[in-house]
């Protein structure tokens, strides 16, 4: 046996009675299933190293074939079941050796490499290819291998260069066939056309006018499918292979539209590069990253016939990077009442966006208001910046916008007639063509049954199924189109004119209109308003507002804000004098409230004038003499030993008398009325429920926290 063996290797002996008691691993790879398919005397030559080992001395019946890698690439050992194979039998000791055609059929990498020489040095495993028999256990047969998996990895990158090259060459020139996207055809002679079919034409050019106007991809999403319809793609695969079918809209497929630049007549390659960090193992087509367009390997202009210019392209790209919800950009609208969210900016702070914060009332109600939360999130600080009720702010802003863009008004009627009837004729223009569709489908369908021969019924039958289900779709379309054309007529009616005249010409009550959502206002207002600036004065109910309108132009304006207390009120001393000098002069609460509202002032939070209540509270806070005032109203004290009267135990708490009225309705107190008049409230609180109420005033904020606080609370007086 060694004599047949030095036969073969004129080397020293390397096999032994060792090896020969294991199995002998023959391993077979191509690359791809086209070279199996192609390259079968690769394939023969590889299965003929069962032969090999036989004459290396072991039995044919010991000779293990892994072939589980046909079709599969080296380049990455997860991917290949059969050289997992193969480590696991050499790790486990059961194989003295392993043939390959060549090196590079076992790894083409320096990883797998490596960690086979090592495992088989270890197992004391030999490698064998058609120069020899290597024992990796020894110092230059591991250098020699060392050296073939090295070329072995070096031929890949080589191969890959050149193919690369190959590619980019082709590319510079704009002649390498890229797939198409949807709306482009490719001829037999390589040229790149427009679809030929004109409903399809029609349609990508709807989405892209359909973006133009409504500005975001989830609103052309939902104008396609509320309408019902679908975007034509051309089968690239299967027996129907280059068949136009018509499928409903993603947001997937319209954001590739969006982005692809074939769209704008650009010949593009190298805009998706493969980064190695976002691979995930077992999945090699994954880690995919699109590059900038300036990063790309070739943008060559005017290759392609377009549907859009490459300014439309441009902003449409730049309308998508807006959209994004980021630091630098307001993103898109969303729900809610809050009409500036996104265009607010903080002046106190360096103009950070301020956020929205919203507050569900007890009566239903929802309440916003915006808030800057920069110092407080990024360097701790323990208030805000400055916040500021979203109501008031919303109305003087659009007060701005209305009155700026009520000049417009007859132009934007005018535009809006023809907007409507435009739409309404391409949505007809559709739905015709669909017509025309299934009717030919229809024709077709009829044609086929007639060319059938009769006799032959297990075609006929079919055919005739097939006709019936195009006639159904045909009358089924038909009833859609007439109940479409009931609803929208293409054409408007002069009381439809009349009727956006109108609308038009009356701004404020178009933009209170109940078919008027919070999304439209907002767009509105992102139209006309590139960012909003606010400086809240101190503590006051003042607000600087700087708005920068489309275009650059910046005005500047004051508006007002509610606040909690009468002290924030800028012009908190008018009041106290007016107040003082009325009640001095012995005038009822009732004139003295008149002469607050007349001079235009006006009491904090949201209410809209002083009456006699809030003058009568703010006699009693001020301590004043009222000459005119009735003597005392009911006891002097209330009835038990722990009841206090709402404006004792409110000065006791330092608190707004009108909070405890709050409380008392919430059922927050312990409260009772007087049985006979005037009916006073009084609230029965001992030193303990002082103890909590002063607790529920000074250590909670806001209503979520003191029901929280409440909850936590149950088992005390309430």
């Amino acid at each position: 046996m060694t004599a047949s063996i030095s036969g073969w290797d004129p080397a020293v002996g390397k096999v032994l009675a060792a090896h020969l008691e294991r199995s002998a691993a023959v391993y077979v790879r191509q690359s791809t299933r086209r070279q199996v398919l192609e390259n079968q005397e690769s394939t023969r030559l590889q299965y003929a190293l069962v032969e090999r080992a036989v004459a290396l001395g072991w039995a044919r019946s010991r000779v293990l074939v892994i072939d589980d890698d046909l079709g599969r690439s080296a380049a990455v050992a997860d991917a290949r079941p059969g050289f997992q194979r193969l480590v696991t039998e050499v790790t486990m000791g059961r194989v003295g050796l392993v043939l390959g055609i060549e090196m590079s059929r076992l790894a083409r990498t320096g990883r797998d490499w490596h960690q086979l020489l090592e495992l088989c040095s270890l197992s004391g495993t030999l490698l064998a290819d058609p120069d020899g028999v290597y024992d990796p256990a020894q110092y230059n047969d591991r250098l020699l291998l060392g050296l073939k998996g090295t070329m072995s990895e070096a031929e890949l990158y080589l191969i890959r260069q050149r193919m690369m090259g190959g590619r980019l060459a082709k590319a510079r020139r704009g002649e390498l066939a890229l797939p198409l996207p949807i709306g482009y055809v490719r001829r037999p002679s390589g040229e790149v056309v427009l679809e030929p079919d004109e409903q399809a034409r029609e349609t990508v050019a709807l989405v892209f006018r359909l973006f133009d106007e409504l500005l975001t991809l989830n609103a052309v999403l939902r104008y396609l499918a509320g309408h019902g319809i679908d975007l034509p793609v051309r089968v690239r695969s299967g027996p129907d292979k280059g068949e136009l079918q018509w499928r409903r809209p993603s947001r997937e497929t319209l954001q590739n539209m969006l982005h692809n630049p074939i769209y704008a007549g650009f010949y593009g390659y190298g805009r998706q590069r493969t980064d190695p960090r976002r691979k995930k193992p077992g999945r090699p087509s994954t880690g995919r990253v699109v590059r900038a367009p300036r990063e790309w390997y070739v943008l060559l202009p005017d290759r392609f016939p377009a549907y859009i210019t490459a300014d439309q392209h441009h902003a449409n790209l730049a309308r998508l990077e807006r959209n994004r919800n980021t630091a630098d950009s307001p993103g898109t609208t969303r729900e809610g009442p809050a009409l500036l969210a996104g265009l607010l900016r903080c002046a106190k702070c360096g103009g950070h966006r301020m956020a929205v914060q919203y507050q569900l009332q007890p009566a239903g109600d929802t309440r916003h208001c915006y808030t800057c939360t920069y110092l407080k999130a990024n360097f701790g600080e323990q208030r805000s910046c400055q916040s500021l009720s979203g109501r008031a702010l919303d109305r003087y802003v659009v007060d701005q916008v209305l009155a700026a863009i009520a000049p417009a008004a007859l132009e934007a009627s005018l535009q809006a007639a023809e907007q409507v009837q435009g739409e309404r004729a391409v949505l007809d223009k559709l739905w015709r063509q669909r017509l025309e569709r299934a009717a030919y489908a229809a024709e077709r369908a009829r044609r086929q049954y007639r060319l059938a021969e009769p006799e032959n019924r297990l075609v006929v039958r079919v055919l005739e199924k097939e006709w019936e289900q195009a006639l159904a779709e045909q009358a089924t379309l038909a009833d859609q189109y007439a109940r479409f054309t009931a609803q929208t007529p293409p054409v408007l009616s002069a009381a439809e004119r009349d009727r956006i005249r109108a609308l038009a010409a009356d701004i404020p009550a178009l933009w209170s209109a109940r078919s008027t959502t919070d999304g439209d206002r907002k767009q509105i207002l992102r139209a006309v308003i590139d960012r909003i600036d606010v400086d809240v004065i101190g503590q006051s109910e003042r607000v600087e507002v700087a708005i920068t309108w489309a275009g650059g132009h910046t005005t500047r304006g004051r508006a007002v804000r509610p606040v909690a207390h009468l002290e924030q009120l800028s012009y908190f001393p008018r009041i106290i004098e007016v107040v003082t000098r009325a009640a001095a002069e012995g005038r009822s609460c009732q004139q003295i409230a008149d002469l607050l509202n007349n001079e235009g002032l006006r009491p904090p939070k949201r209410r809209e004038s002083f009456g006699p209540q809030g003058v009568r509270d703010l006699i009693a806070r001020l301590h004043l003499e009222h000459p005119q005032r009735r003597g005392p109203r009911g006891p002097a004290k209330p009835p038990g030993p722990h009841d206090w009267w709402i404006n004792t135990l409110a000065r006791e708490l330092g608190m707004p008398p009108v909070t405890l009225y709050n409380w008392i309705t919430r059922g927050w107190v312990t409260a009772h009325r007087e049985a006979d008049g005037p009916h006073r409230w009084y609230i029965t609180a001992d030193p303990a429920e002082i103890t909590r109420l002063r607790d529920l005033r000074t250590h909670t904020n806001g209503h979520g926290t003191r029901q929280r606080f409440l909850q936590a609370h149950q088992g005390e007086p309430a």
